[in-house]
């Protein structure tokens, strides 16, 4: 299954007719230099290519009035005199005989997306438009916007599809208000956007475009709203949003059942910014988190934490660690069109650029997954382009390393283990993405694959062990290997890089064990590799194993390599291969509370642990109502 990407070349004909200083950036350039750009980095080949279909003006109209939905028809034929006159009666928009067929074009594309995904065409998908949508809103163009093209898919997936929850992640140096209006009332949409405000200095200048607003009546705390009073946040800044906002709330809303009561949260206290020192021994994923980015984080849980109980179990006093930005400055209103804007502008395609380029530097695997299986599993249904390893390391290689331990030289784990080896380096040279490999001796395995990846180009290790599985007394302490445990009752940071953790018997404990811990210690610590071993008594379900390899994939670029102990169930072993192939995990199952014990663990170890590791310096509420 592949990615679809959506566009059509006749989305470029609508353009700016007369002098605008405030509309001139919204040109075609904006979107053929993105499909350029797709192609130079040897992106778009590897795309499933649709081209956009129009809209219909019954699909407007799921969004839309019909009275403005014929306003646009009639642009059509007006003159450029008339078209001007139009335009000035809404903000930041120009309209050309080409807009209507454009902005379907734009909206149908969208709807061509939803239709490849949710049918099983393609896995996921980009769809390239011009006209934007989101700050369009029922009867009114702004913003450059014409038709509300993602509310208009949200609400076509709910009508076409039958989706009941849809999550609207909105990316955009400016708020999407039109959205936000669209949905503001309603439960079934979660609205999240991060935007640049300033404190409301920043078009479009909304007070509803702050933390504070939260939805409407049965939608309220389905508006989230992170808004940045400040410019230059990073990706440690990105990170903490994701892990510390979106991501709780994502996974809460997706594991409970809407009109669930949520108002049995306190507040997030009130607490003032202070500096403190901070020892650091990695980069937080890329840069360091800013002052200003804490302080609207804090401020977007302080809002929300009535409506969801995720915001409040990940434990931590509030606190908010040394500023790294330039002093916060209130500039004076800044509009879509005006010069800082403009540097915006190309300062985010500068940074795009540079992606791309490291992206067409780095080829794909030729093999996505592969999994290494000490015995036939014929009943395994798995997608045909995972790979049924079977080769093994030289003999050579595999009795050295199996010298370390006797459990080792036994047949069936000395043939695993040749098989793990082989695995180990595929995902080393680059040869395979990602890979799941079964054994009878699971804990000396572990420790020998730790041991090769560290001496075969590794520069760092994140292992995270489940079970019965201990960190090797031997290895060396050099800031190359992060092992965390997850087991049994113990909360423990024996070390900066050695934290045991226990597995919560709850959603909502798992949830923010994941959120809250592992993953701001994994993007934290830019692994090389990942290891995920289930050791005897692992005690995890099948959704969360594969919850918690999928979430992993990300630190270190996909090199993740699964142990299982040889007992486990082939239904386990299948479920991992398809979400390290990119299928979505299954689900856990109804949202339960973290108990009082889970938060405290994690309070605890967050304390310990805070002062080394700037993503967990994020305020939380602290304790349970």
């Amino acid at each position: 299954m592949r990615t679809a990407l959506v566009y059509h070349e006749e989305m470029t004909a609508a353009r700016l007719l007369w002098d605008d200083p405030e509309c001139e950036i919204e040109r075609p350039e904006r979107l053929t230099a993105a499909v350029e750009r797709l192609q130079q980095g040897g992106l778009e080949q590897r795309c499933l290519q649709l081209a956009a279909r129009e809209a219909s003006e019954a699909e407007l109209g799921l969004v839309h009035s019909p009275e403005y939905v014929s306003l646009m028809r009639g642009t059509q034929a007006l003159s450029t005199e008339e078209l001007q006159a139009l335009s000035g009666q809404y903000d930041a928009v120009y309209f050309h005989p080409s807009t209507f067929h454009c902005a379907r074009l734009a909206a149908g594309a969208a709807l061509q997306l939803v239709d490849a995904v949710l049918t099983g065409t393609a896995h996921n998908g980009l769809a390239l438009v011009r006209p934007p949508g989101h700050h369009s809103q029922r009867a009114a163009a702004n913003g450059f916007c014409v038709f509300n093209n993602v509310a208009i898919a949200a609400r076509y997936a709910q009508k076409r599809h039958g989706v009941h929850r849809i999550l609207i992640v909105d990316w955009d140096v400016h708020h999407g208000q039109g959205i936000q209006y669209i949905f503001e009332d309603d439960p079934s949409v979660l609205y999240f956007s991060w935007h640049r405000y300033e404190h409301g200095r920043f078009w479009p200048y909304l007070r509803e475009s702050d933390a504070d607003a939260v939805g409407l009546g049965p939608g309220r705390g389905f508006t989230v709203n992170l808004p940045w009073n400040q410019v230059g946040m990073g990706n440690a800044d990105y990170m903490a949003a994701f892990l510390h906002v979106l991501l709780p709330v994502a996974f809460e809303a997706l594991t409970r059942r809407l009109g669930i009561p949520r108002g049995r949260c306190r507040p997030l206290p009130s607490a003032s910014p202070t500096s403190r020192s901070c020892c650091k021994c990695w980069p937080a994923a890329g840069s360091v988190l800013c002052w200003s980015a804490l302080e609207s984080i804090q401020s977007v849980r302080a809002a929300q934490a009535p409506h969801w109980t995720s915001l409040w179990q990940q434990g931590s006093t509030p606190t908010l660690s040394l500023s790294t930005c330039s002093p916060e400055r209130r500039p004076s209103p800044v509009s879509p069109g005006g010069p800082k804007c403009k540097a915006a502008e190309a300062q985010t395609s500068a940074v795009l650029s540079s992606l791309l380029d490291r992206l067409h530097l780095c080829a794909t695997p030729p093999v996505r997954t592969a999994i290494a299986l000490t015995a036939p599993a014929a009943a395994m249904v798995l997608p045909p382009d995972i790979l049924r390893q079977e080769e093994s390391a030289p003999r050579e290689e595999t009795q050295a390393w199996a010298r370390l331990h006797e459990a080792l030289t036994q047949d069936t784990a000395f043939t695993a283990l040749g098989k793990v080896l082989h695995l180990l380096n595929g995902i080393l040279d680059g040869q395979v993405s990602s890979g799941i490999a079964t054994t009878p001796a699971a804990a000396s395995t572990l420790e020998v694959v730790l041991r090769q990846g560290l001496s075969h180009g590794a520069q760092r290790v994140f292992c995270v062990a489940l079970g019965q599985l201990d960190r090797p007394p031997d290895l060396d302490n050099d800031g190359r290997t992060l092992w965390l445990n997850i087991r049994g009752k113990e909360a423990a940071a024996l070390s900066t890089l050695h934290v045991s953790v226990p597995l919560s018997g709850t959603t909502g404990g798992f949830l923010s064990c994941i959120l809250a811990l592992v993953l701001p210690l994994a993007y934290g610590f830019q692994p090389d590799l990942v290891l995920v071993a289930l050791g005897p008594a692992h005690g995890l379900q099948d959704p969360q194993a594969a919850l918690l390899a999928a979430l992993l994939r990300g630190p270190a670029g996909g090199r993740v390599l699964v142990l299982v102990e040889q007992e486990s169930t082939c239904q386990l072993v299948g479920v991992l291969a398809r979400v390290l192939h990119g299928d979505p995990p299954p689900s856990l199952g109804p949202f339960s509370v973290a108990s009082p014990d889970d938060v405290q663990a994690l309070v605890h170890l967050r304390g310990q642990l805070e002062a080394k590791w700037e993503m967990l310096q994020v305020a939380a509420p602290s304790g349970v109502p």
